[in-house]
């Protein structure tokens, strides 16, 4: 399973690179987490109001392919676990990034971001970078 990040789905709406949109056609097992849903709502919410429907629209066809997991309570008990120790090695992350990466940990899904920067320091996560390949 392949989950992907916020800053990845606003990548691969944005671009229209062939072998991109082939990497996405080709892998089936796709989600997103309901926090990354969740991020994109609200920016289409807070974006230009004359794009608002047109971006909804394309929200809408870009999650048909995709499942919209939600967060639960095994992702809570990840999101615990994950906190602590990086509170305890003085190297916090973003809370959404926090909640994607226990959400993530939680389906044993390999998280698909392009904040590599970010998400390394979250210990057992896998991570891949579609934008850099």
């Amino acid at each position: 399973m392949y989950m992907l990040d916020t800053n990845t789905c606003i990548y691969v709406l944005k671009n229209h690179s062939e072998k991109l949109r082939h990497k996405f056609k080709a892998i089936k097992n796709i989600c997103i987490s309901s926090i990354t849903y969740g991020e994109l709502c609200f920016g289409i919410e807070n974006g230009d109001n004359s794009m608002r429907e047109a971006r909804w629209k394309q929200l809408d066809i870009f999650t048909q392919r995709l499942l919209i997991d939600p967060w639960d309570e095994d992702a809570a008990r990840h999101y615990g676990l994950i906190r602590t120790v990086l509170k305890k090695q003085g190297t916090p992350i973003s809370n959404n990034d926090l909640l994607i990466s226990a959400h993530a940990l939680s389906m044993n899904a390999v998280l698909v971001t392009n904040n590599v920067r970010e998400f390394y320091k979250v210990p057992d996560l896998t991570i891949e970078n579609w934008a850099s390949e």
